[in-house]
């Protein structure tokens, strides 16, 4: 019952109640972004989300477009900015995603929406993080975030697949809240990201 209905009741209502107190917070932010990022505040991309179905999500903008002489983007340490660094060290740059949750695209707890690149890359039991809805937070994020590894980001991702409940999800959440005000589990930090997943080698 929980996973079928009162989960999404849950997201839509935490999720509104968020927009709205965090409101005035978002449009300072926008505002800010929208000059230092030359008039786009905010990062959208296409996502595999629950079936790996296509959903778009919406993030602050943490980096700039700035490319080489050949039109290629530059290293991520070469284009996030001062305020980018801020809003990841707070979290502050996934605020804009409870649209998705709102929308019903994603959940506040979720394995999180990676990149459409790495599905051929995942082998059979890495595939199913993709039998549910992505979330905001997950599993993964609050035993580590970037200082793990990503076979066992993924073993994380299966095992919330595998154990989905409300006191799973409250368990994350308070754990995720927790994580945010004292910044544990990143030995890497907003400026040097995550390397990309290349497979299982």
């Amino acid at each position: 019952m929980y996973k079928h209905f009162f989960k999404r009741v849950i997201d839509f209502i935490v999720s509104l109640t968020v927009l709205v107190v965090f409101s005035p917070v978002t449009i300072i932010l926008t505002i800010i972004l929208f000059f230092v990022n030359k008039g786009n505040p905010f990062f959208t991309q296409d996502r595999p989300g629950k079936n790996e179905k296509k959903i778009k999500i919406i993030k602050f903008k943490s980096m700039l477009d700035k490319r080489d002489e050949k039109g290629n983007l530059l290293p991520d340490v070469q284009r996030m900015t001062k305020v980018g660094i801020f809003i990841r060290k707070f979290s502050l740059d996934e605020l804009p995603q409870l649209i998705n949750v709102l929308t019903g695209s994603m959940s506040l707890v979720g394995p999180r929406p990676l990149l459409f690149k790495y599905i051929p890359l995942y082998n059979a039991e890495q595939r199913r993080r993709h039998d549910v809805m992505p979330g905001i937070t997950g599993w993964a994020q609050v035993n580590g975030r970037n200082s793990i590894e990503w076979n066992a980001k993924f073993k994380y991702d299966v095992y919330y697949v595998d154990n989905l409940s409300f006191a799973l999800d409250m368990k994350i959440l308070f754990m995720t809240f927790k994580k945010v005000l004292v910044r544990e589990g990143i030995n890497q930090s907003e400026e040097r990201p995550m390397m990309p997943f290349t497979g299982n080698n």
